[in-house]
């Protein structure tokens, strides 16, 4: 009888302890400590830090560059030939506008660089225009005196049709005609030719019985040619057509 009694105590404090051992355990056991360590660090080593990321460029960035570099290393070359071919044709332009310009003829009008040769042309030219343009009726050998000095070429003809009417009326209304040039400039300088701007006051008497001046401006040009050392009218413009 103690046997038994013996084997059942024994199996219940087998059975408590057995009890009080589950309770302590729990049921669903948590994940091993491994697995977050080894997926943390799986995790890391497939996402670069930050700093990686900033540093080093990703495989697009790196795809991309070396074909950008490409057309910069190609396009200069161009550029400058580019370049080359339009500065040759400017300075081949430059040179035959320059020959062109050395060849016409204003390129050698000289009325604003030869100050000495200006002035004499002007100074004679305004001698000869108020000579030639001024007639007397008292005194009409001057007048003709004076379209020989200072007339040449068909100027000649040109000044008697200009002044045929006041030589006709001249003895019966006994008219004085007077001409002042009041500015002139030189247009053209070449040489021995020039070409001269002229503005003129005019007066016109008459001296009969009732005398009456009348008054006029005049502009024309006048051709001039320099001929045995003096400067003559060759042409008269009046700007008439």
């Amino acid at each position: 009888m103690s046997t038994t009694r013996h084997l059942v105590n024994r199996q219940r404090r087998l059975a408590t302890v057995a009890a009080a051992e589950r309770t302590a355990t729990p049921t669903t056991a948590p994940e091993p400590a491994g697995q977050d360590t080894d997926s943390g660090a799986e995790s890391e080593a497939e996402s670069p830090s930050d700093d990686e990321s900033a540093g080093e460029p990703g495989e697009e960035e790196k795809e991309k560059a070396p074909r950008s570099a490409g057309p910069l290393r190609v396009s200069l070359p161009a550029v400058l030939c580019v370049l080359t071919v339009l500065l040759g044709s400017f300075a081949a332009w430059s040179f035959t506008s320059a020959g062109s310009l050395r060849e016409e003829p204003g390129r050698q009008n000289t009325a604003l660089t030869d100050i000495g040769r200006t002035s004499e042309v002007k100074g004679q030219i305004t001698e000869a225009v108020g000579a030639v343009f001024s007639y007397n009726y008292a005194s009409p050998a001057k007048a003709d005196s004076a379209v020989k000095s200072y007339l040449v070429g068909k100027a000649v003809q040109q000044h008697k049709d200009m002044l045929a009417e006041v030589r006709a009326q001249a003895p019966k209304q006994k008219l004085v005609l007077t001409t002042t040039v009041t500015e002139s400039g030189v247009e053209l300088l070449d040489g021995d030719r020039a070409r001269l701007l002229i503005f003129a006051d005019q007066s016109n008497t008459r001296t009969g019985k009732s005398e009456e001046t009348t008054y006029a401006a005049a502009m024309f040009a006048v051709d001039a040619v320099r001929r045995g050392g003096s400067w003559r009218i060759s042409a008269i413009d009046t700007f008439s057509r």
